[in-house]
């Protein structure tokens, strides 16, 4: 089968690999019919995370088809439509058990393949899905797959974001990061109930989108972004801050934002060693700060309603599809930023 490989930092490849086969009675594959890149893929790309083998397939955005099935699946048959979260759940463990799906006992992470342990990715036409009972979720047939792989993550992602903050009625939220997963935490702040929602960036494409969603959008690079949250709030600040980049200048913006006692949440993957702000500082804010990978499979459930509701939106968020052929070239592009890239959306 095609699929996209890593080969080093900024080394993509299209290239014939195996076709995975059930090595356990509970996995399944699945026939990958959309997949994407995400923005946590371009730390590998770029060089800010190591330890991933060559070789390794690459992705853990994908929904499709269960094209075959081991003995002990019991809910999926095949032909059936699903999506994946990005990393396996079994549904049993202590942390299952407690919707924190991300740090399942058994878990793994797809597209991770270090020291020839771990899990193939999704960029690719098929894929071998461990506990896939558990870790498969039903896609419902109005929701086509470049759109169900939403909640897989972005979707996903977002509402994680915005609930570890605190979103809903009354509350004065800003977002950091107007990249898929900051649009969709904007999207899912206004679902939960806020009114009032600042968005930060400086690209002026994605700036665009937040304001289409509902959001005051503001551009960042000019250093007003705090003014102006405060200025709207009787110099406050916001009462929650969604942080969706994972930078150092991110995190130091959002401690700016956020209002004596109110709460930063975090879903942008950090790999500085230190915060952007002291524990003195936070102890002197009353801050609360909130953050995790996203138990994606948790949380299917409760945002498949706002995924169909919010489907134009979505749809929007998603501005390249491409021939998983073209892979190499399109994370050159996501990577870039260029040709208004937000999300690419790949078909195998």
């Amino acid at each position: 089968m095609k699929a996209l490989t890593y080969h080093g930092p900024g080394s993509v490849r299209c290239e014939e690999v195996p076709d995975p086969a059930i090595v356990d009675p509970a996995d399944a594959i699945v026939r990958v019919e959309a997949t994407a890149i995400c923005g946590s893929d371009l730390h590998v790309y770029e060089g800010r995370e190591r330890g991933l083998d060559e070789g390794t397939v690459l992705g853990h955005e994908f929904a499709g088809r269960v094209v075959a099935a081991g003995a002990d699946v019991a809910s999926l048959a095949v032909g059936d439509g699903v999506v994946s979260p990005f990393t396996t759940s079994c549904g049993r463990c202590f942390y299952c058990v407690r919707g924190l799906t991300a740090r399942c006992a058994r878990g793994r992470l797809f597209g991770w393949v270090a020291g020839g342990l771990g899990l193939h990715g999704g960029q690719a036409a098929l894929v071998r899905v461990p506990m896939a009972d558990a870790t498969l979720y039903p896609v419902p047939d109005d929701l086509a797959p470049d759109l169900a792989l939403f909640l897989g993550d972005v979707l996903a992602t977002g509402y994680h974001g915005a609930s570890l903050a605190g979103a809903g009625a009354g509350v004065v939220c800003a977002v950091i990061g107007c990249g898929p997963i900051g649009l969709a935490g904007i999207l899912c702040a206004r679902e939960l109930g806020a009114e009032t929602v600042f968005a930060m960036d400086t690209v002026p494409e994605r700036l665009a989108l937040a304001a289409r969603f509902g959001a005051t959008a503001v551009d960042a690079s000019g250093g007003t972004g705090a003014r102006i949250v405060r200025a709207a709030t009787d110099g406050r600040g916001a009462d929650a801050v969604l942080e969706a980049v994972g930078s150092p200048s991110a995190g130091a913006l959002a401690f700016e934002l956020v209002r004596p006692g109110g709460t930063i949440a975090v879903v942008g993957v950090h790999h500085e060693t230190a915060f952007a702000f002291s524990p003195s500082d936070a102890y002197d804010k009353n801050l609360t700060y909130r953050t995790g990978r996203c138990p994606a499979r948790g949380l299917m459930d409760a945002i498949l309603p706002i995924a169909r509701r919010r489907r134009e939106e979505l749809a929007a968020i998603v501005t390249h599809r491409l021939p998983l052929e073209e892979g190499p070239a399109a994370y050159a592009l996501f990577a870039a930023r260029r040709d208004g890239c937000i999300k690419v959306v790949l078909a195998p």
